[in-house]
C-alpha cells in the first residue's frame, strides 16, 4: 500500500509539472494571433516623457475612408491611401516578413522594420525600430 501511494504521488507530481510547463507563457512573449488581415490606420505617436502619446493618424483625410494596411497570406503587403477631394484610392504593393515580434514591410525596395507591440483580433500596434514612431491599426 505504501508503494502505491508513492507511485500515485510521483504520477500526480509529474502531471502537475507537465501541466505547468504547457502554460500560455511558452510563446516567449509572441502572440499566437495570425497577423494576416486588413487593418485600418488609426493612430500615431510615440513615447514622450515616459508616456505613450497617440493622436488620430494625420494621413487619414477627413471625409474619406481611412487608409489601410492589408497583410495577405501570400506575404503581400498592400497599403491603401485615400487622397484628394474625390477620395481617390492609391494602392501600393510590396511584401512583408514576420520574425518573432518583428515585422518588416518592404515597399518599392525600401524595408521598414517594426516591433510588434500588440497584436490582437482587433489591433495591430507597431513601433518603428529606426524612428520610434508608434502606429496603431484596427480591424
Amino acid at each position: 500500500m505504501k508503494n502505491l501511494k508513492q507511485i500515485l504521488f510521483v504520477v500526480a507530481l509529474g502531471l502537475g509539472i507537465f501541466a505547468t510547463s504547457c502554460s500560455s507563457d511558452d510563446n516567449e512573449g509572441e502572440t499566437i494571433v495570425p497577423i494576416e488581415g486588413k487593418y485600418n490606420l488609426s493612430k500615431q505617436g510615440g513615447i514622450i516623457n515616459g508616456q505613450e502619446v497617440l493622436v488620430n493618424h494625420p494621413s487619414n483625410q477627413e471625409g474619406c475612408p481611412g487608409d489601410y494596411l492589408d497583410l495577405r497570406v501570400s506575404n503581400a503587403a498592400v497599403m491603401g491611401d485615400y487622397q484628394g477631394s474625390t477620395c481617390a484610392l492609391t494602392e501600393t504593393t510590396g511584401t512583408y516578413a514576420r520574425s518573432h515580434n518583428d515585422l518588416t514591410i518592404t515597399i518599392n525596395g525600401v524595408g521598414t522594420t517594426s516591433d510588434i507591440m500588440n497584436l490582437t483580433n482587433k489591433e495591430l500596434k507597431l513601433k518603428d525600430k529606426a524612428t520610434g514612431v508608434i502606429t496603431v491599426y484596427t480591424r
